[in-house]
């Protein structure tokens, strides 16, 4: 029976997952990272999840698995680059995952991960039957970013950044962001952003993103705020819909579950800056939860 096991490696969980040849969950299982011990608690936090898995299946450790994780891999040296897992930043990850697993590894980004995972087993599912149809999947939470699905297969571009939208400059001269850079998408979107805008705007503490989003109807504030988040993504999002035109958005993290980000609001916010006369596709909901990503990962095994 073929088999094809993922690993999604995330700055507070690993999660491990076995899926069949029609792509069936057989067996998940979820650890803490091992981040403590820095970039080898890491290797041999994965390590561990990999065999308890194969024992409790009664098999032997996999011969290739897919390994989802923050940041990605430069293609020139082999090392990882832009993680907010920051041990693993400037590391030869594959490498160094392929020695502790005794395996062959693919490594992705988790946006590619959660944008694959989503667009061909969860929300875009019946929208990607096409040979060549196209999926932008984004990442709205403590970051903003993205992977474009093409065809069953995530684009990485010559550099590994496709899909990373999260730092084009929104706000000339905005906030500084960790990239370096002002203003970028990820300063104004991402959900610790919105919720420091709307205490700034307040006056009063900080509240949690989901509760600012319940008290627009009494709350100024919160309304100011939710209204900006509508604004700045159609604007933001346009400039990727306007490039690669895809057949489907699908808004994964935190603040994706935003109701008003699905509203008829936020479409007209889209279509102010879309180069075509109206939006004429769907802006979904994840389907898969917060285990897309482990699920994308087990997907790169495809072939």
């Amino acid at each position: 029976m073929k088999r094809y096991w993922g690993i999604d490696l995330g700055g507070t969980k690993t999660e491990g997952v076995v899926m069949d040849e029609r792509m069936r969950t057989v067996l998940r299982r979820r650890v803490a990272t091992k981040t403590a011990g820095g970039y080898a608690g890491v290797l041999d936090g994965v390590a561990g999840l990999v065999g308890s898995m194969a024992r409790e299946l009664g098999c032997s450790p996999p011969s290739c698995i897919g390994i989802g994780t923050p940041g990605r891999l430069e293609r020139k040296s082999g090392l990882l680059k832009n993680s907010n897992t920051v041990c693993l930043n400037g590391r030869p990850l594959r490498r160094d995952l392929e020695e502790v697993l005794q395996a062959s590894v693919s490594i992705d980004n988790d946006a590619n991960c959660f944008a694959l995972a989503e667009s061909v087993l969860g929300a875009g599912r019946e929208v990607m039957g096409g040979q060549n149809a196209v999926a932008f999947g984004v990442i709205l939470g403590t970051g903003v970013g993205g992977g474009i699905v093409c065809g069953g297969k995530a684009l990485h571009g010559a550099h590994g950044i496709a899909g990373e939208w999260g730092h084009n400059e929104l706000v000339p001269d905005g906030e500084p962001c960790y990239c370096g850079r002002k203003g970028c998408v990820e300063t104004v979107l991402s959900g610790p952003a919105l919720e420091r805008w709307y205490a700034r705007r307040s006056g009063g503490p900080g509240k949690p993103l989901q509760e600012i989003a319940q008290r627009t109807g009494v709350d100024p504030a919160a309304a100011e705020t939710v209204d900006r988040l509508l604004a700045f993504f159609g604007k933001a999002a346009a400039q990727v819909l306007n490039i690669v035109d895809p057949d489907i958005v699908i808004i994964g993290g935190g603040v994706g579950n935003v109701p008003a980000l699905y509203s008829r609001q936020a479409r007209a916010e889209l279509e102010k800056h879309l180069f075509n006369r109206s939006l004429d596709i769907p802006i979904a909901k994840p389907a898969l939860g917060d285990s897309a990503g482990v699920f994308g990962a087990a997907l790169l095994m495809r072939d």
